[in-house]
């Protein structure tokens, strides 16, 4: 059984004006991102958005010396980008999708990602989203020490540092063993 894990394509990630945008090339990957989402809604297949969650002034949270805020909760910034809100919206309601509010770079950090996972039996994942060389590649560590097949979608991800993105990719397959597909 696999699953698809859709991480942080938001507002803030992605749109020109983001709080922490990856800009165009997080663009560019849109319509790979949407029509790989909507198979895998469409198949039935378990969908989970994990989007990262910031509150408004938290003196706590560990990026607040790395990054701008981002990601606040309410705020548009934090909005699903584009036609995935859209996407999203139309499936809410559906047993195959489920939404994760993530604290830290891992989908799996903090949350019950991977009991969900379990339940489903399933073995695989597949990522898409935003940054490849953060919280994707965050999410797909901790994926390969649970013991999960990885799958990257390259059409399906970006950074806002392309020399961090190429070391991520060639990370996934050289150390994770993950499968990059092209």
């Amino acid at each position: 059984m696999k699953a698809l894990i859709s991480i942080d394509y938001t507002n803030d990630f992605v749109a020109a004006d983001g709080a922490l945008t990856t800009g165009g090339a997080g663009q560019a990957i849109e319509s790979s991102l949407l029509a790989i989402t909507q198979a895998f809604i469409e198949n039935n297949d378990f969908v989970v958005y994990a989007i990262d969650r910031h509150d408004h002034n938290d003196p706590k949270h560990p990026e607040n010396d790395l990054f701008p805020p981002h990601n606040i909760v309410g705020t548009n910034g934090r909005k699903l980008y584009g036609k995935l809100a859209e996407v999203y919206e139309k499936s809410r309601n559906k047993v195959n999708v489920y939404w994760i509010d993530k604290r830290h770079y891992s989908a799996f950090s903090g949350t019950d990602l991977d009991i969900r996972l379990r339940e489903r039996g399933i073995t695989e994942l597949h990522l898409v989203g935003v940054c490849t060389d953060i919280c994707v590649l965050h999410t797909a560590v901790d994926a390969y020490n649970l013991g999960y097949k990885i799958v990257i979608h390259k059409n399906a991800v970006a950074s806002f540092d392309p020399v961090g993105h190429e070391w991520a990719l060639n990370h996934f397959k050289q150390v994770l063993g993950a499968t990059v597909i092209e």
